[in-house]
Parts: C-alpha cells; sequence; structure tokens
C-alpha cells in the first residue's frame, strides 16, 4: 500500500511532475537571461551614442566655461576667472532677475489658465472634436511662427492689438518696445502658446481622479467651489507639478520668442540669461564667459528641477 501512493502520479520511464519542473525553471531562467544579454548587446551602440551626445557637449562647454577664449584666438586656461567675472558683472545679475520674473509670471498663468481650460474640457460634452482641436492647436506652432505672427500683431502702428484698444476707447500701447510692459507681453505670448499643453496634462489628471470621491461630496451636499479646493485641487497637486517641471526647464532657457520679437530689447529689458549668453557667444565671440554663462543657466534649471520633484514626492497621493 505504501509502494503505491509513493509512486501513484509517476508514469514508468518519465521524471516526476516536479523533477520535470524543478528543471526546467533554470532553463527558462537561462533562456531569458541570453535574450535580455542579446538585447542590450543590440541596443549598446544606440545607448552609448546617446550618453555621449548628451555628456560631450556639456563636458566641452564645462571646459570652455574654464578657459579665456574668443574666436579666432588662442585658448588660455583662466582657472575659472569666468565665473569670478560673472559674478561682478551688473548685467549677469539683471538677465538672472528678468530670467527669474518671466518664468514665475509665465508659469503661474499657464498653471492657472491650463487648469481652467481642463476643466472647461473635462465637464463640457458639447465641444466637438474640432473645437478641441483649436483649442490645444498653438503649441503644436512652432516658437518662430508664433513670434513673427505676434510681431505683426503687437506693432504699435499697425497692429490689431492696438486697432481693437482704439475700438474699445483705451489708449494703445507700445507692448514689444515699452520697457515696463515687455516682459509682461513675452509671458502672455507664452502662455497663448503653451497653455494648451498644460491643459492637456491636466486634463489626464482629472481623468484619473476616482469618482466615488466626488459621489461622497455631492452625497453630502458640497458646493462646486468647495468640491474643487477642498478634494480636486489637492488631488491634482503631483500633476500641476509634473506640468510644473516640464514647463519649468523650457521657461528658465526661454529664447525663441524673445530672440524674435524683440532680441533682448528695448536696451536690454528683456535680455534674460540666455539671450545675454548667446550674444555674449556669437555676437562678441567671447566663448569661454558665454559657457560659463550657459554652465550656470545649465545648473539652475536641475536645481529647480530637483527641488519640484522631491515636491511631488511629498504630494503624491
Amino acid at each position: 500500500m505504501s509502494r503505491s501512493l509513493g509512486t501513484a502520479g509517476n508514469v514508468p520511464g518519465k521524471k516526476p511532475w516536479r523533477a520535470r519542473h524543478a528543471s526546467a525553471a533554470p532553463a527558462a531562467a537561462n533562456r531569458s537571461i541570453g535574450i535580455a544579454g542579446k538585447l542590450a548587446a543590440l541596443s549598446a551602440p544606440a545607448l552609448c551614442f546617446t550618453i555621449l551626445l548628451i555628456a560631450f557637449p556639456f563636458a566641452y562647454t564645462l571646459w570652455l566655461s574654464l578657459n579665456e577664449f574668443s574666436l579666432g584666438g588662442d585658448m588660455r586656461f583662466n582657472e575659472g576667472l569666468n565665473y569670478v567675472h560673472m559674478v561682478r558683472d551688473p548685467e549677469f545679475w539683471h538677465g538672472l532677475k528678468i530670467t527669474i520674473v518671466l518664468y514665475l509670471l509665465s508659469l503661474a498663468l499657464q498653471l492657472v489658465l491650463g487648469t481652467y481650460m481642463a476643466m472647461l474640457l473635462h465637464g463640457s460634452r458639447r465641444l466637438s472634436g474640432v473645437m478641441r482641436t483649436l483649442l490645444i492647436s498653438p503649441f503644436v506652432l512652432p516658437p518662430v511662427v508664433v513670434g513673427m505672427m505676434f510681431v505683426v500683431v503687437l506693432d504699435p502702428a499697425i497692429g490689431v492689438a492696438n486697432w481693437l484698444l482704439r475700438h474699445a476707447g483705451l489708449p494703445p500701447s507700445e507692448w514689444l518696445a515699452s520697457p515696463g510692459w515687455v516682459i509682461p507681453t513675452v509671458a502672455l505670448l507664452d502662455t497663448w502658446q503653451w497653455t494648451p499643453y498644460v491643459a492637456l496634462i491636466v486634463l489626464g489628471g482629472l481623468q484619473a481622479l476616482p469618482p466615488n470621491v466626488y459621489e461622497a461630496a455631492q452625497i453630502d451636499g458640497a458646493s462646486r467651489p468647495r468640491i474643487f479646493f477642498r478634494i480636486t485641487l489637492p488631488l491634482l497637486m503631483p500633476t500641476l507639478v509634473t506640468a510644473a517641471i516640464l514647463r519649468s526647464v523650457d521657461l528658465l532657457r526661454f529664447f525663441d520668442i524673445i530672440y524674435i520679437t524683440t532680441q533682448g530689447g528695448p536696451g536690454n529689458a528683456s535680455n534674460t540669461l540666455n539671450i545675454y549668453g548667446f550674444r555674449k557667444g556669437f555676437e562678441f565671440f567671447e566663448m569661454g564667459y558665454a559657457s560659463a554663462l550657459m554652465v550656470t543657466l545649465s545648473t539652475i534649471v536641475l536645481m529647480a528641477v530637483i527641488v519640484m520633484v522631491r515636491a511631488r514626492q511629498r504630494v503624491s497621493w
């Protein structure tokens, strides 16, 4: 009887079930390791090329920032005196201030208006696909096209913007030609282009929110403003911080629209750190000092992203 129980389920000439599967598991693991190794070998050249494509320009820029170098001249190591000169340069501090003001103003406008647009798109079932496409189309346009378009629209003499102001009984504005208005105007141009992008990100966050929370709030009789500020906004914070991270990388190195519309003017009213570094490098050919400015700007961008990533970890749910 004990012999029959011990050999139950075994077929003569075959290994027991556990023995067969115990030997098959290492074979499957070895096959998986072999496939992973082949895939890694195939992707290694592309990975190395990508790393070199990112690392080499940054490393070379860092090396240039430690040298005194002008196009057409000799390179001479100056032990980081470019950074000493940068700290003492009032134009650097002016450019840094303009960069931060433009960044904060544009980011605040885009987050507020993008959230509002996302709420409209999420709550309205009557908007057709064509209307939704028109609402999100501005960020598809190249920044050069946007800049050239608004140069005409905001022209003090023939622009449509001043024509509308005059017909509304308001005084015309110089827009991009006014030192006091140029930064708010540039912030509005970037907001017009990139608010739909933020709206798409926030819309994805809205569609992922749990509906049972809203059902419970409606049963309790909560009003719409209370639901938004007590439920929707706290739950959307990870999405909003993600949108802020993505826009921060672009806004801190803002270049295209400013160079097309003002080139840092009038005077130096819109001379951001990026514009200042570009002019130092490609107009005055001071490549060493321009590299120091760009390394500093890259460091600022990296620090801002690190701070926001940590903030997102704190507000995640």
